[in-house]
């Protein structure tokens, strides 16, 4: 990559982040460009110029959300840790990416999701599930799964739960209770053996 090329990258990685982090704040609606083109040093034009509108924007903003978080699962999943402390990393752990993010941010995050063929989705099916599964198989080997639950039930399982997430009306909700449910997924309402 050349030097006008690197230059034209970070300009644009300035641009995601700055949007990033105003919509973490405010939401994606409460947001202006002019708004965006200021903390990012940019000028509106070159906004526009990368991404031609605001919802182009918004789109490559959710996606470089995504790939933060992608990022940070696949490098525990990928690990040599035991497979109880891939789960408690992976489920219970707020990523740095989620640290930061507010109901208004999960709201339009879960509505663009919801919309229909979201990166998300693709992300999920195309990388996440298989690792998911690699991760489900370790741990019926090591006796952490019953060895009598399919990767069909889990998926299963898993296919509902997402489904339901992604009902308009939950996402107000389901944001105070992630670790609930990510606690109930993995143990059930007995708790842990």
């Amino acid at each position: 990559m050349d030097g006008f090329e690197r230059r034209r990258e970070q300009k644009k990685m300035s641009i995601l982040e700055a949007a990033l982090s105003l919509f973490m704040d405010f939401g994606t609606q409460k947001v202006s460009v002019a708004e965006i083109a200021k903390k990012a040093n940019v000028s509106q034009v070159t906004i526009y110029n990368y991404f031609e509108s605001k919802d182009s924007l918004v789109k490559e903003v959710f996606k470089y959300y995504v790939d933060q978080i992608w990022e940070e699962q696949r490098k525990i999943l990928d690990s040599d840790l035991p497979f109880h402390e891939k789960i408690k990393k992976t489920a219970f752990t707020k990523s740095e990416a989620t640290q930061e993010m507010t109901n208004k941010f999960y709201e339009d995050f879960m509505r663009d999701y919801s919309a229909g063929q979201s990166y998300v989705e693709k992300l999920y099916v195309n990388e996440a599930l298989p690792k998911l599964m690699t991760l489900f198989n370790e741990g019926r080997d090591n006796g952490y799964i019953d060895k009598n639950i399919s990767n069909e039930a889990i998926l299963l399982y898993l296919q509902m739960f997402k489904e339901y997430m992604q009902r308009e009306d939950v996402s107000k909700k389901i944001f105070p209770l992630t670790n609930e449910l990510t606690h109930l997924f993995f143990y059930g309402i007995a708790g842990k053996k």
